[in-house]
């Protein structure tokens, strides 16, 4: 299978997952007007602490943060592209065309400021940029994968156990779920059919009861 056509069946797996995950949190998600573009501005700059730009102080870029920052910013991107009416097809191969981009852009700031500018001006989800910002943080598409569809499964889980009304549980056994997951992604295989299935099982079985 060529880089494009797995590219291509990965984002129409995650675009099911994003429609599936929004859907549960409200069925007329659709309707609802959120501000899509706003969460990816929003999420922007916090990822911009933990890559760090503060001149005046020494600072350490915090990869794995950046890279689930990234993450986040990717679920924003699909629900925005998803509200254009296209089709999961078209979509799919729009993005796979964008993400693979290859761009010229060195410096991981303003390639942060072009994804952030875009969705300020424009509302859209800029994908190029968004390639450009793997990139330069050394992010693959197959690693935004596991890590997307391990976050869609958080996701799942903390609404399953409370999110909504407050009682989840957010710090387990001295760790947030965030790292959680984070160990358990790379402790199962995602390509697995039931990469997903299994994953949320792993996950009920760390948390606290």
């Amino acid at each position: 299978m060529s880089q494009l056509s797995t590219a291509t069946s990965q984002i129409q797996q995650m675009l099911s997952l994003q429609d599936a995950m929004n859907s549960r949190v409200s069925e007329t998600w659709r309707d609802n007007n959120y501000e899509w573009y706003r969460a990816i501005w929003v999420e922007c700059a916090e990822m911009l602490d933990h890559h760090g730009w503060k001149w005046w102080k020494h600072q350490e870029i915090d990869v794995p943060q950046v890279q689930l920052e990234l993450v986040d910013i990717f679920h924003f991107g699909l629900s925005l592209r998803l509200m254009t009416g296209a089709s999961v097809n078209d979509i799919s191969a729009d993005l796979a065309q964008e993400l693979t981009h290859q761009g010229n852009e060195s410096d991981f700031k303003l390639a942060l400021e072009v994804l952030a500018g875009s969705a300020v001006s424009s509302k859209v989800f800029n994908a190029a940029a968004f390639a450009d910002c793997m990139r330069l943080i050394n992010m693959d598409l197959n690693e935004l994968f596991r890590q997307y569809v391990g976050k869609n499964t958080l996701n799942f889980f903390r609404q399953d156990h409370g999110y909504k009304d407050g009682s989840y549980i957010k710090v387990w056994h001295g760790k947030e779920d965030n790292e959680v997951l984070a160990e358990l992604v790379h402790q199962l295989d995602p390509t697995a059919d039931d990469f997903q299935q299994q994953l949320y099982q792993a996950l009920s079985a760390k948390y606290p009861s």
